[in-house]
């Protein structure tokens, strides 16, 4: 079954919203790569027509979250590796239930 102009449409724009994403955290300048994540979050944040729900949530999070996504270019920093090693540290709590002694978790 092929997607129906609608919804192409709405894959392609979410496409271009995440090349503007790549292009501004891989931006050489961090305070053009700011500019331009800001220029992101604004647009993505109202005014986005009927069929792109997803992409609508996104821009609401994002807009709420626009403080820490903007101090990425400030601080050139980022929390991800540290929530990736909590993930599998999660994940392996998860998976260790069923032990009766500590000691063999």
């Amino acid at each position: 079954m092929w997607a129906t102009d609608d919804e192409y449409v709405a894959l392609e724009v979410t496409w271009m919203f995440y090349q503007d994403m790549i292009q501004a955290y891989g931006h050489p300048k961090k305070s053009e790569g700011k500019k331009l994540m800001s220029r992101v979050i604004n647009s993505i944040r109202k005014g986005l027509p009927a069929g792109l729900e997803e992409l609508a949530q996104l821009g609401r999070t994002l807009w709420r979250r626009r403080e820490d996504i903007l101090a990425y270019f400030d601080i050139g920093a980022s929390n991800g590796p540290v929530e990736a090693i909590n993930g599998r540290l999660e994940h392996l709590r998860g998976i260790a239930l069923g032990f009766r002694n500590l000691d063999h978790y």
